[in-house]
Order: C-alpha cells, then sequence, then structure tokens
C-alpha cells in the first residue's frame, strides 16, 4: 500500500512541479511581452515628442517671417516700393529704394534751399507715411539738389512744378518732366472731402494718370485749385510762399500752350532735405 500511495505522491508532485513551471513559463513569457510593449510605447512616446518639438521649431521659424511681414514695428507702417526702369518712357535715376517700413507718427520739415531764398514745408507723417519716408530717402541721396521746377501753370491750375532729376543745367527747358527715380508708389491722404481739394500753400505729389504712380515730382500751390482729389497731400508751406508767388508773377513761356510751361523766372533748388520736427 505504502509503494501505491508513493507512486501517487510522486505522480502528484510531479504534476504539479510541472503546472508551476507551466505558470513561471507563462508568466516569464507575459513579463517579456510587457517589457517589449513598455519599450516600444517608450519609443513612441519619445519619438513623437522630438517630433512635436521639432514641428513646434520649425513652425515658429516659418511664422516669423509672415508674422514680420505682417506687423512692422510699432509706430512705423509697411509700404510697397514699386520698381520702376524706364520702360514707361521716363527718364530714371537710379537710387535705389526707401526702406520697408516707415514712420506714421509724429512730423517733419522739408527745407528746399533755391536760388531765390528758402522754401519750408511742414509734413504730417501719420497722413502721408509713405511718401515722407520717400523724400527722407530721396533727400538723403541729394536727388534734388541741383534741380529747377520745370514747369508752371498760370491758367485754372495755380502750382509751380519741382522735382524731376532731369531738369538739370543747361538744355533743362526741353526737359518734359518724365523725370524720377527708381521706384514709384501708391498715392495716400488724398483731399476727398475738401473744397478746393488743393488749397493755397498745399505741397501735393504729381502723377500721371495711372494709379501708384507717384515718384519724385512735386507741386506747390500757389493760389486755390480745384484738381480732383488723385495727388497726395504730402505737406503744408510754412515759409517762402511768397517766393513762389514771385515765380507765378513772373509768368510761363507757354511752351505747353497758354499759361503752362517753363516759369520764366528760373526757380533752382540748390538743396532739398527733411529732417523730423
Amino acid at each position: 500500500m505504502s509503494s501505491i500511495k508513493d507512486r501517487q505522491r510522486a505522480a502528484a508532485r510531479a504534476r504539479l512541479e510541472k503546472e508551476m513551471a507551466e505558470r513561471a513559463s507563462s508568466a516569464r513569457k507575459r513579463r517579456q511581452r510587457q517589457a517589449i510593449i513598455g519599450s516600444a510605447l517608450a519609443i513612441v512616446v519619445i519619438a513623437g515628442a522630438a517630433v512635436w518639438i521639432v514641428a513646434a521649431l520649425g513652425g515658429d521659424d516659418d511664422k516669423k517671417p509672415a508674422d514680420a511681414a505682417a506687423a512692422p514695428p510699432a509706430g512705423t507702417v509697411a509700404c510697397t516700393w514699386i520698381p520702376e526702369d524706364g520702360s514707361t518712357g521716363s527718364k530714371v535715376k537710379d537710387v535705389g529704394t526707401p526702406p520697408p517700413n516707415a514712420p506714421n507718427v509724429g512730423k517733419a520739415t522739408m527745407t528746399m534751399d533755391t536760388n531765390l531764398g528758402a522754401i519750408s514745408a511742414d509734413v504730417d507723417l501719420a497722413k502721408a507715411p509713405c511718401t515722407g519716408e520717400a523724400f527722407t530717402f530721396l533727400a538723403s541721396k541729394k536727388f534734388w539738389d541741383n534741380t529747377k521746377c520745370h514747369r508752371l501753370t498760370t491758367e485754372g491750375i495755380k502750382v509751380l512744378q519741382c522735382g524731376d532729376p532731369s531738369a538739370t543745367g543747361k538744355g533743362w527747358r526741353q526737359s518734359d518732366g518724365s523725370g524720377g527715380p527708381s521706384f514709384r508708389y501708391a498715392e495716400e491722404n488724398l483731399p476727398t472731402n475738401a473744397k478746393p481739394a488743393y488749397p493755397k500753400g498745399t505741397i501735393a505729389m504729381a502723377k500721371t494718370s495711372a494709379p501708384s504712380s507717384t515718384g519724385s515730382q512735386f507741386f506747390i500751390v500757389y493760389e486755390d485749385t480745384d484738381l480732383p482729389a488723385d495727388y497726395t497731400v504730402l505737406g503744408t508751406i510754412t515759409k517762402g510762399l511768397d517766393i513762389v508767388e514771385g515765380v507765378a508773377k513772373a509768368g510761363s513761356d507757354d511752351a505747353n500752350g497758354k499759361g503752362d510751361g517753363h516759369p520764366k523766372k528760373e526757380i533752382d533748388i540748390k538743396t532739398l532735405t527733411m529732417a523730423k520736427a
């Protein structure tokens, strides 16, 4: 009997040991699977974090230029300078282009030292920031130095026009008034509700009939003039309007028709400067 019982106990022990071994093996395999899954998840998490960081940094880099272009520094506005190469028939004086952003706060003083005396004007940069920046830039290049005011109108339109860089030296009377810089830009500060649109003392920008054709030429209004409100108002003459009135009183040579031509009393711009007020 003892032998049979011993064999039964041995068999039971063997089964138990087998079950324990199988359980241990299953547990070991389960731990291995969990370890593998855990490692894989860790790799995915790390990889995902890396991708997010790269995307975030790359996204910031991508956004910076757009943000900079969309939002100029405080106190400035973005200006668009359109290249002018002379293909339209204009006489281009290449001096480059102004900075992309222009101050739109404060005032500046434009001063022309002429052969007849000084002429000054107040320029409101809040109203005509891009035109003010163009004048500041061109003045820094001495663009208008030693040029002549090439046109005077005395019939209907009462203005003296200046700013053509080709109106210099001998033969300036043949100037057709088509000279300008290597860029043009959009009109601004238009007197749409003013009557008259261009009162005495106004300094405004000349242009062609096309939009965004403002350049370097400007006109000084010596008597109230009711032109279409298409011309940028740059500012107001504060000194020297009597000089312009004297030029107008002397009349024009009628080169372009009665009351429209070169001024008989020549007026030369020795220097033109812009200074923050």
